[in-house]
C-alpha cells in the first residue's frame, strides 16, 4: 500500500472523550470512500471481506470482554436475597449474586432481542395488531452499486457499498411509508435489519395503521397488494421487475434442491392455488387473488404462472427495483409469530463442542459467541454504526415485582449492612407509582393504570421519583 498511517491512543485522565478515538471509529475512518484514496483498501476483493469481519469481531469481542470483566465488580440480587444474606451474617457483597450474564444493553444479544419483542407486543396492546408486513432485500444490480465498482469487482467484493446503498434505499422506503403515507397514516412502526448467511442484507418492517386507515376487507387488500403477473404490453417495466424479483422458485418437483425445500415440500407453500378473489386466510396471510388468466413466464427452464408470484406492491417494486414482499396481517393469531420472527436474533452456525466444564456453569456471553456468524455486510453495517432496529413510538419499560423482590445492583466490595443503611432500595418505579397515587392530586385524579402512567409522568432513575411530564 502506498499510504502509511500511524495511530496512537494515549490514556490520559485529563483528556476528554473528544480527544480519544474508539476502535470502531478508527475502522469507520479507514473504510470511508475517498476520490483521492490510493491505499486500495476497499478494492482488495475477498481480503476486504476478511479484514472487515476480523475488524468487527475485534470490536464485538472487546465489548463482550467489557461485560465479562464487569461481572467481577457488579452483583445483582433480589432485595429479599440481600436481606436474607444479612440475616445469616453474610455481609460480604462478593458472596452474593449471580455470574456471568449478558445484559440487555448489549445490542443484538438474546436479552436485547427479547426486550424488543416485548416492547413491540406492548405497541400491539396499545395500537392493535399490525396491518402490513414488509420485507425488503438488497439488490446488487442497483446502479448506485454497479457504477462504483472498479477493477473487475463484483458486488460481493464491496460489502461497504452494499451496506451504504441498502441503508440509503431503506431510508427512502421509510420516507415513502411514514411521510408520504402510501399505505395510510402510520400509528406505530417496527423494523429490524438482518444479515443471513446465504444472502445480502434485508429488512423486516411491521406497520400498525391508525383506525381511519386500516385495511379491513379483501377489496382494500387488492388496492395495496398484487400477486399476479402484470400485463406485459401495458406495463412492460413492471412486468420485467416482477419476473426478475417476485417469482418464487421454481421448487418442488421442478427443483428439489431449492433452499426453501423442507421434507420434500416448499416451506412457503408454493405453488399457491388459483383464486378468483382475495379472501381471508385462517390464522395466516390472506389468500390473494391469483386468477388463471393464461399468463405464463419462462423462468430457469420452467414455465410458471400466477401461482408462483410473491405478493408485492406495484408502486414500491417499480420505485426500488428489488425484492420487496408486502403482506397483509389479516388475523390476530398471526401477530405473535410475526413479532417473534422479526426479533429472532442473529443467524448461527450449528456445531458441537465437548467441554470439560461443569454442566452447572452458566455463561451467557459464551453462549452468545458460540456459533456467532458475522457476514461482511453486517460487519460494515455495525462499523458504520447504522441502526439495526427501530421502534416508533418508543416504549417505556416498567419495573414489576413483588414486595422486596426487586433486583438491586451493588459493588462486590461493598458491605451489605452499610449498603442497606445508605441506599433506599424500597423506591422503585412500581412503589413510587403507588405513592404518587396516594400523595399527588393530579395522579390521583387521572386514575390511570400503571402501563399508562408514563404518558403523564417521567421516571428519574437518579432521584427515584416520578415527575410531571412537561410535553
Amino acid at each position: 500500500m502506498s499510504e502509511t498511517f500511524s495511530f496512537f491512543i494515549v490514556a490520559d485522565q485529563g483528556k476528554s472523550e473528544d480527544d480519544t478515538v474508539s476502535v470502531r471509529e478508527y475502522y469507520c475512518y479507514r473504510f470511508q470512500i475517498r476520490d483521492s484514496d490510493e491505499s486500495m483498501l476497499l478494492h482488495t476483493l475477498r481480503l476486504l471481506q476478511q479484514f472487515s469481519v476480523d475488524g468487527y469481531v475485534k470490536i464485538e469481542t472487546s465489548r463482550l470482554d467489557f461485560h465479562r470483566h464487569r461481572q467481577n465488580k457488579i452483583r445483582s440480587e433480589a432485595l429479599q436475597g440481600v436481606l436474607d444474606s444479612v440475616s445469616i451474617g453474610q455481609t460480604a457483597a462478593s458472596k452474593v449474586g449471580r455470574r456471568v450474564f449478558l445484559p440487555a444493553s448489549f445490542i443484538g444479544g438474546p436479552r436485547d432481542m427479547r426486550r424488543r419483542y416485548l416492547d413491540a407486543m406492548a405497541l400491539v396492546q396499545k395500537y392493535g395488531k399490525p396491518d402490513v408486513f414488509l420485507t425488503m432485500t438488497c439488490n446488487p444490480a442497483w446502479k448506485e452499486i454497479q457504477e462504483n465498482l472498479k477493477y473487475h469487482e463484483k458486488p460481493q467484493d464491496r460489502p461497504d457499498l452494499l451496506a451504504r446503498v441498502f441503508r440509503a434505499k431503506f431510508e427512502l422506503l421509510k420516507a415513502e411509508i411514514l411521510n408520504k403515507q402510501i399505505f395510510g397514516d402510520v400509528a406505530a412502526c417496527v423494523y429490524v435489519i438482518e444479515f443471513q448467511k446465504r444472502g445480502f442484507p434485508h429488512a423486516h418492517l411491521l406497520l400498525i395503521l391508525k383506525p381511519g386507515h386500516k385495511l379491513l376487507n379483501p377489496e382494500s387488500y387488492d388496492k395495496v397488494i398484487c400477486a399476479e403477473l402484470p400485463d406485459k404490453d401495458r406495463y412492460p417495466h413492471l412486468y420485467s421487475l416482477v419476473v426478475k424479483h417476485m417469482i418464487h422458485g421454481p421448487c418442488g418437483a421442478m427443483d428439489k434442491s431449492c433452499p426453501c425445500m423442507r421434507d420434500g415440500s416448499c416451506k412457503n407453500h408454493y405453488p399457491k392455488n388459483f383464486c378468483a378473489q382475495t379472501t381471508h386466510g385462517e390464522d395466516t396471510y390472506p389468500y390473494y387473488r391469483r386468477r388463471d388468466d393464461g399468463k405464463r413466464v419462462r423462468v430457469r427452464r420452467f414455465t410458471l404462472d400466477n401461482r408462483w408470484v410473491v405478493p408485492y406492491n406495484p408502486y414500491l417494486l417499480a420505485l426500488f427495483d428489488c425484492h420487496i414482499n408486502v403482506e397483509i396481517c389479516s388475523t390476530l393469531k398471526l401477530v405473535k409469530y410475526l413479532y417473534k420472527y422479526v426479533f429472532k436474533g442473529h443467524d448461527l452456525v450449528s456445531f458441537k463442542i465437548i467441554s470439560c466444564e461443569s454442566a452447572n456453569d452458566i455463561d451467557e456471553i459464551k453462549d452468545f459467541q458460540k456459533g456467532r456468524w458475522v457476514s461482511p455486510p453486517e460487519a460494515f453495517w455495525r462499523i458504520y454504526e447504522f441502526k439495526l432496529n427501530e421502534m416508533t413510538p418508543a416504549v417505556y419499560t416498567l419495573q414489576v415485582h413483588l414486595p422486596d423482590q426487586q433486583f438491586v445492583s451493588f459493588d462486590k466490595n461493598s458491605d451489605l449492612l452499610q449498603l442497606l443503611s445508605k441506599v433506599d432500595f424500597s423506591k422503585t418505579m412500581l412503589t413510587q407509582f403507588f405513592r404518587m397515587n396516594r400523595t399527588n392530586q393530579k395522579a390521583g385524579n387521572l386514575k390511570c393504570v400503571y402501563r399508562d402512567f408514563p404518558e403523564h409522568f417521567v421516571w428519574s432513575a437518579k432521584y427515584k421519583e416520578w415527575t410531571e411530564r412537561k410535553r
